[in-house]
């Protein structure tokens, strides 16, 4: 959070320079850097240093007016439209920004100040008015609606939410994922391994299972032969795929699945 600063009348370097400007009645579009500069230094050497931050701010401000002071002295600079570039237009800019803010902040106090005189009555209704809700009156409701404009009403709703039902979509089945882990799968091919010792890839399939469920089987069996457990045999590419169990099928573990 910045600091409050106070210099007699002024908050900052800036509000210093607005008051000196004002108070010399020069044009901010063309401030005599030399006599602001002058006057600005006398309010700085008259400051009490006891906030090296508080000095620091308007020393900053002394030693740019300085600058700006020694850059009029020189030949002026020129923009790649050549345009004649005055070193006075930035702290103007500045000048004028920080100008607005006070202003606004000043208008910002005011409201709060007018805020502060003003007083609410609490409401007094008695409980039983309050929350007294009047009849209502059918007739106000529906005015000249009869049974057949009703019904007219109700079915242009209802066609309209018919319209709104995609008629290929809407039959459509739900589709759930079936999920199946290798850890789950392993337990069915370790039971199944135990009372059968060679058995086709096929029987392991037999209880209608999903595409999933077929990936999942296929790696498992992957990381049986993997671990020496089966072995795989096929006589040609599009013959019964054999397994036949080599190890104690107590033997085997659980998978990590990645």
């Amino acid at each position: 959070m910045g600091i409050s600063v106070k210099l007699q009348a002024f908050e900052g370097p800036l509000d210093l320079l607005l008051h000196l400007i004002d108070k010399n009645k020069v044009n901010i579009y063309d401030i005599p850097i030399a006599d602001i500069t002058e006057q600005y230094m006398e309010y700085v050497n008259k400051m009490q240093e006891e906030d090296l931050n508080v000095v620091s701010e308007f020393l900053v401000m002394a030693a740019t007016l300085l600058d700006i002071k020694c850059r009029m002295l020189l030949p002026k600079e020129v923009d790649e439209e050549g345009n004649e570039q005055d070193p006075r237009a930035e702290l103007v800019e500045k000048l004028l920004e920080y100008k607005l803010y006070k202003a606004m902040a000043e208008e910002l106090k005011d409201k709060q100040m007018d805020a502060t005189k003003l007083y609410y009555r609490k409401p007094d209704i008695p409980k039983e008015v309050s929350e007294y809700v009047p009849e209502v009156d059918i007739k106000d409701v529906i005015g000249d609606t009869d049974l057949l404009k009703l019904n007219a009403i109700f079915a242009d709703v209802m066609r309209r939410k018919d319209e709104k039902v995609d008629p290929i979509r809407s039959k459509f089945g739900k589709i759930e994922k079936e999920e199946v882990t290798m850890s789950e799968k392993l337990v069915d091919i370790k039971a199944f391994m135990m009372e059968h010792r060679t058995f086709s890839f096929r029987e392991l399939l037999m209880k209608g299972a999903s595409k999933v469920a077929v990936i999942v089987t296929f790696l498992v069996v992957l990381e049986l032969i993997k671990t020496g457990f089966v072995i795989v045999e096929q006589e040609g590419t599009c013959e019964e795929i054999y397994i036949t169990v080599t190890k104690d099928p107590e033997l085997i573990e659980g998978i990590t699945e990645e």
